[in-house]
């Protein structure tokens, strides 16, 4: 079996597991190319309707490009789409002003505010871990409690090794301790569903093109630069690029030696994003 079709395959039990597992269950999506990918891999998972609606936080900066996109998609794959705003945050912040505040009221507590009203215990959402430390401890089945999340438990008295403690996701797709997680633990608020964790940018774009999946127009360059990762206006800048086909984009992706996904994202933007984490946000 390719990788392209070891991915997919883990991807859609983990979601199939999530709909097993759960009863109200929602795809949170920015519509870029990697929550795209995720809505699709749904699709392929329930071959009869996407069964989740997808939840859209709107900040109120996104690009114009994201809106259309967004509503094209919701009829090509025929979803329901919820839009989570927090309109009193948006009126109080500006991202010139404080980046952190901005993305606090824009992001997290509308996002906070999206599974209070709707009832959500369970949110799935297309982070990989090789975009960002963080995201890089994570798991399949993420348990929130108060916005926190655990990676290391300790280890019961029959396990082998010297730390007295291992790390969550190393005991995920072990044969026995299926998902590093207690679906009946009562203290959690809800969690957290990682479909793609073990994909990479160049994955995603692969499998972009095998599957013929509809890619937003900021990722192509036009007059030589493109957006190689799609966020609000103020906190994300173009990258130098001629890739305007995702053939191009593949060979540029190849060709990048030690340049970050995001790097055309505002240099404080990923401090910002640990410090929300913790709050409560991806």
């Amino acid at each position: 079996m390719a990788l392209i079709d070891e991915l997919e395959s883990k991807s859609i039990y983990v979601i199939r597991e999530a709909k097993a597992q759960f009863k109200n269950v929602a795809i949170l999506s920015s519509f870029g190319k990697d929550s795209t990918t995720l809505i699709h891999l749904v699709s392929k998972a329930f071959p009869f309707g996407i069964p989740f609606p997808v939840v859209h936080i709107d900040t109120g900066v996104k690009f114009p490009e994201i809106y259309e996109f967004r509503d094209k998609l919701k009829d090509q794959y025929g979803f329901e789409l919820i839009v989570a705003r927090n309109e009193e945050g948006i009126r109080k912040t500006s991202p010139e002003k404080d980046r952190f505040e901005c993305c606090m009221e824009r992001k997290t507590n509308a996002l906070k505010k999206a599974i209070a009203e709707y009832g959500f215990d369970a949110l799935m959402l297309a982070i990989r871990r090789d975009e960002l430390p963080e995201r890089g401890i994570e798991r399949f089945f993420s348990p929130r409690k108060e916005g926190n999340w655990e990676i290391i438990r300790p280890k019961k008295p029959n396990e082998e090794g010297d730390s007295p403690f291992e790390y969550l996701q190393d005991a995920e797709f072990s044969g026995w301790y299926l998902f590093a997680a207690d679906f009946t633990d009562e203290r959690v608020d809800h969690y957290r569903v990682h479909p793609m964790l073990d994909w990479t940018e160049i994955d995603v774009w692969q499998y972009i093109k095998r599957e013929g999946i509809p890619v937003n127009p900021l990722y192509f360059a036009v007059n030589g630069y493109r957006y190689r990762s799609i966020g609000c206006m103020p906190c994300t800048s173009p990258i130098e690029s001629d890739a305007d086909t995702i053939d191009k984009i593949i060979a540029e992706i190849q060709s990048y030696k030690g340049v970050g996904e995001r790097a055309g994202r505002a240099q404080d933007k990923e401090k910002i994003m640990r410090r929300l984490r913790a709050l409560g946000y991806m």
